[in-house]
């Protein structure tokens, strides 16, 4: 996917052998142990099978792993909750694309914040948040306008 390498450019491509497991793959779980990294933030192609299979194995290998729901997809919503409900059972934390760019973006108050703002924008139904923040970005302008007469 170039837009992967467009945006993270350090990312690293591990081709599969036809595992259905990512985890499955040596040179996968080499270059995941590679990153010194504890926590994973997983999405797939499939929720139930992309995500899931090595979600599971690498909690039980003992890494902190969010599954990013609405990042991924399944054929049916039954499916979806059958795979969350495993996911809960497992230890494996569900999410959401909101939860995790809100969650490593943490405050409106820094220097990138309207760059931030443009990641929302490419998230389904988070264009209110683009507003809050310009809103926001407003009220400060006329608050700080006010302090300074």
């Amino acid at each position: 996917m170039p837009e992967i390498h467009q945006f993270a450019p350090h990312a690293v491509y591990v081709p599969r052998k036809g595992e259905l497991n990512a985890w499955d793959n040596e040179d996968f779980i080499k270059t995941v142990r590679a990153t010194g990294k504890k926590t994973l933030i997983m999405a797939g192609v499939w929720t139930s099978v992309c995500v899931m299979f090595p979600a599971l194995d690498a909690k039980a290998a003992g890494y902190k792993v969010y599954a990013v729901i609405d990042a991924s997809g399944d054929p049916s919503e039954m499916t979806s909750r059958t795979t969350v409900a495993r996911f809960v059972q497992a230890g494996v934390i569900p999410t959401s694309t909101n939860a995790v760019l809100s969650e490593v973006h943490r405050t409106w108050n820094r220097p990138e914040a309207g760059e931030l703002a443009k990641l929302y924008a490419l998230v389904p139904n988070y264009a209110a948040v683009i507003d809050s923040y310009q809103t926001a970005q407003e009220a400060a302008k006329q608050t700080t306008g006010s302090a300074a007469k």
